[in-house]
Parts: structure tokens; C-alpha cells; sequence
């Protein structure tokens, strides 16, 4: 797994699954294109494009030949993840990051909101991060952060675990912060908050001083499948929409990040 050592466009640093994001918007417009064609339009090396592309014919993204590459019918749904509401993802991490102090251990869920956190981490000092997004935990080794991968089974190719043995391993920690974020919520301050991640995150909130929801307007529903929680089971809730002033009253730490 490969944290790209290449910037992008702005100077920033970039995930390779954001760079995969970017080569399958372009298969989706395109069905079929070229290795160098793929050099010019997203300005990276030929080896940086043949890295990728290789990883994602592993994945069974795309398929390669005669010097390019075309998209198979199926396709990662965590990948394309990485690029929906990404500018509202980054907006909603870094002001999460604000929250974060020096010293501090957090919990950091497998999520891809709350993965745009690591990159606001990089100057904190004597931070802890505990997590079960192994792309997290090896971005943030290379600034020298304390990590603690959780452990467990790959429930979504090829970055994020769970399962009992993850479960298990989040018992015996305890953090300051914990940041996370599920599938659905709707206006009305309910989540939805069960499914393969239930049980972890609700351990990580036990095991957590202070507890931080965050999601942003594509996941609103009318209403959030299975089990729910609401806005005021959470220390602080970080969204990109407006909530009604019943709402803010009952959840005064509800934080509106505009986009």
C-alpha cells in the first residue's frame, strides 16, 4: 500500500486511492484510455500511473491492454467513496482537526470522512491515533505520529478492518477524542448506527472522553435504516447542512461548516 509521495495541483499531498478515484471518473467519461494519455491529463510519472493502474487491476477495477486501460463492469465501492462530496469531506476534517490538541489519544474511525482528518495531524505533537483504516495508520507513520492499528478483517477492500478481533482489540484502549461517521443521517438529528461498524463504534464511544459525529449533506435520509442514535447521544456533531433551531437548542454543539 502506497501513500503517493507526488502533490497535487494545490501542493498537497496526495492518497494513491484519490489518485485511483481520479483514473476511474476518467474511465467513466472515457471507457478506454491511455497510459500516457493518463500522464498528461492527471501530470504524473509513467511509473506513478503504472503503480496505480496495476493496483487496480489487482482489485479487478480495470483491465490493461495495448498500452492502456478500460474499466470492468465492476467497480470498489470504498474507491469511488474517496470522491464523493470530497471538498465537503476535507472542510468537515479540518475543522474537526481544530478540536484536537496536542498530547492527545484519539479514535479514529474507518471512514472516509474522518480519513481527511490525518492530513491536519501532521504538526500535532504527542498524538496517539488509534484506528481500523490501515491508509490512515500508514499515512500518518511516516510523519512519526504513535499509531495503533486495530486489527481484524478486511470488511472493505483493501484499507478498512472489523470484526471481533477489532472489537476485542478497541476494549482495551481508552482515548480523549473519538471521530467518526456512518451511512444516513436525517434533519431531524437522527444516525444511523449499526451494521458492520456498530459494535466498534459503540465500544470507541465507551471507551472515549469526548465523542465527535460527523457527516456531510449526502447522507441525509427521511430515515436512516436499522438502528439509530441521535445528535445529543454525541459531545459534538460536525455537519455541512443547517439544522432547524429546535434541533440546535436541544444539541448546542451541532458545529455548521459551510462549503
Amino acid at each position: 500500500m502506497e501513500i503517493s509521495q507526488h502533490l497535487s495541483e494545490d501542493g498537497k499531498r496526495l492518497y494513491q486511492n484519490e489518485r485511483i478515484a481520479r483514473i476511474l471518473k476518467i474511465l467513466g467519461q472515457k471507457e478506454y484510455v491511455s497510459v500516457k494519455a493518463l500522464k498528461e491529463i492527471l501530470n504524473y510519472s509513467n511509473a506513478t500511473i503504472n503503480r496505480d493502474l496495476n493496483v487496480m487491476e489487482k482489485r479487478k477495477l480495470v483491465r490493461r491492454s495495448y498500452g492502456g486501460v478500460e474499466l470492468l463492469e465492476c467497480s470498489d465501492p470504498l474507491v469511488s467513496r474517496y470522491q464523493k462530496m470530497k471538498l465537503s469531506k476535507i472542510r468537515l476534517a479540518k475543522k474537526a482537526a481544530e478540536y484536537i490538541c496536542d498530547g492527545d489519544t484519539l479514535f479514529i474511525d474507518a471512514s472516509t470522512t474522518t480519513e481527511y482528518i490525518g492530513q491536519y495531524l501532521t504538526d500535532k505533537k504527542d498524538i496517539t491515533v488509534i484506528s481500523n483504516n490501515m491508509a490512515l495508520i500508514s499515512f500518518l507513520s511516516e510523519y512519526s505520529v504513535k499509531c495503533i492499528c486495530l486489527g481484524g478483517e478486511v470488511v472493505e477492500k483493501p484499507y478498512m478492518l472489523c470484526g471481533e478481533d477489532t472489537i476485542k482489540n478497541a476494549r482495551g484502549y481508552h482515548a480523549d477524542k473519538m471521530f467518526f461517521s456512518t451511512g444516513g443521517i436525517c434533519q431531524n438529528g437522527t444516525v444511523s448506527f449499526g451494521g458492520t461498524y456498530g459494535i466498534l463504534h459503540q465500544t470507541m464511544m465507551e471507551n472515549s472522553d469526548k465523542i465527535f459525529f460527523i457527516a456531510d449533506r449526502e447522507k441525509i435520509q427521511k430515515q436512516p435504516p436499522g438502528r439509530i442514535k441521535h445528535f445529543d447521544d454525541f459531545d459534538f456533531v460536525i455537519v455541512d447542512f443547517k439544522i432547524d433551531s429546535a434541533l440546535k437548542e436541544t444539541c448546542p454543539n451541532t458545529v455548521f461548516v459551510e462549503i
